[in-house]
């Protein structure tokens, strides 16, 4: 037995606290049962549904990245006559890890006719292309997906002011980006919404473990996670076959509410698991990686909106607080009873606290209701 695969058995325990907290409310519903739920949610439910016009950026080493713009009626008839007119602002939104630009569903329901909005699949995920560069053994980097968000701005926001919005690694992305193209922040960016995302020291989180049993977990993680993803099939089907405790820990890790409608739970769980676990496990190094705190004083000078769930064990909002600390003119607001997913958890909410950012820059009225869209129920 190799080194990793006994790694593993460390990591296992690990994962098995985690695992009892779930296996309670499951050993009373036969699992015949469950799978037919989860197929009644997956056909009933329209999440994720949403499309705009598709286009394909080319990242710098030819990785295709996917993106649909969601176009404002009046633009898309200039650009169909290509009259010459000023450009108005677009919103570009950029997903977390293990996500893809469906996540944003409930926000792109409510925004849809009310501004451009551009929705992209961060490489590897969604419907973008595995990442060219991670087949040759060269390991992900923010500032790599930083210069992809920028391909992906030249290809379908090549003009005018822009509003970045980011949840989780997403957020992270956009740091990258800030990082790597200081000169396209400065002239361009007009505000940033920051949602469940962290500035840097991601390898201090315990995901609710306890700390001092989680310290070896996330030495042994790194090579476990190398070693499962050297068994894909192997390990897909594992996956597929405790399906049950799957969909229990992504509510656990993506929730906070109890009355979370199922069909959004469901939702999430199919998103996640649709990231092939050697995608898991080529983008975590990343994160262990992750600082980006100087790279946020590219965003003093504009309006930034920080957005955090106060139960959320994957970025706690105490990342969140740190940087609300860097950038001191930033609006902070901690979301009660909420996961790591609040943009699906509470999509309301956070859809009004960006369309208040929107209307601080102006890119929508002060008095645009976007009210009944986008609810979660």
């Amino acid at each position: 037995m190799s080194e990793n695969w006994r790694k593993a058995g460390w990591a296992g325990a690990a994962i098995g606290v985690i695992a009892a907290g779930v296996a309670v409310e499951r050993i009373t519903v036969g699992r015949g049962m469950r799978m037919k739920a989860r197929l009644a949610l997956d056909a009933t439910g329209d999440y994720g549904s949403l499309r705009g016009a598709p286009g394909t950026a080319r990242a710098e080493d030819g990785t295709a990245l996917y993106f649909e713009v969601d176009e404002l009626p009046e633009e898309g008839k200039r650009r169909r006559l290509r009259r010459k007119a000023p450009v108005g602002p677009t919103v570009v939104f950029c997903h977390g890890y293990c996500l893809a630009q469906d996540s944003w569903h409930f926000q792109r329901a409510a925004l849809r006719g009310v501004v451009r909005a551009v929705y992209w699949d961060q490489r590897s995920h969604g419907r973008s292309a595995r990442g060219v560069a991670q087949a040759d053994g060269e390991p992900v980097t923010f500032e790599q997906l930083g210069r992809d968000l920028k391909a992906v701005i030249d290809a379908a926001a090549p003009e005018g002011p822009l509003i970045l919005v980011g949840h989780s690694m997403g957020g992270m992305t956009i740091m990258g980006l800030a990082q790597e193209f200081p000169g396209l922040i400065r002239d361009r960016v007009a505000a940033v919404a920051l949602v469940g995302t962290s500035s840097g020291r991601l390898d201090e989180v315990t995901y609710g473990l306890p700390s001092l049993g989680f310290s070896t977990v996330r030495r042994l993680l790194p090579g476990v996670l190398k070693a499962l993803g050297s068994q894909v099939e192997l390990v897909e089907k594992g996956r597929r076959a405790t399906a049950d405790l799957f969909a229990g820990m992504v509510k656990m890790y993506s929730f906070a509410s109890r009355d979370v409608d199922p069909g959004v739970a469901r939702f999430a769980e199919r998103l996640i698991e649709a990231t092939p676990i050697d995608v898991v496990a080529e983008f975590y190094p990343a994160f262990q990686a992750h600082d980006k705190t100087a790279a946020l004083q590219r965003f003093a000078d504009i309006p930034v909106t920080v957005i955090a769930g106060d139960r959320d064990m994957v970025t706690p909002p105490e990342h969140s607080r740190a940087i609300k600390e860097a950038l001191p003119s930033a609006e902070l607001v901690v979301l009660e009873s909420a996961g790591h997913l609040m943009m699906l958890e509470h999509p309301d909410t956070v859809t009004r606290l960006l369309t208040e950012l929107l209307a601080r820059t102006g890119t929508v009225p002060a008095a645009a209701n976007v009210a009944g869209h986008g609810r979660s129920t």
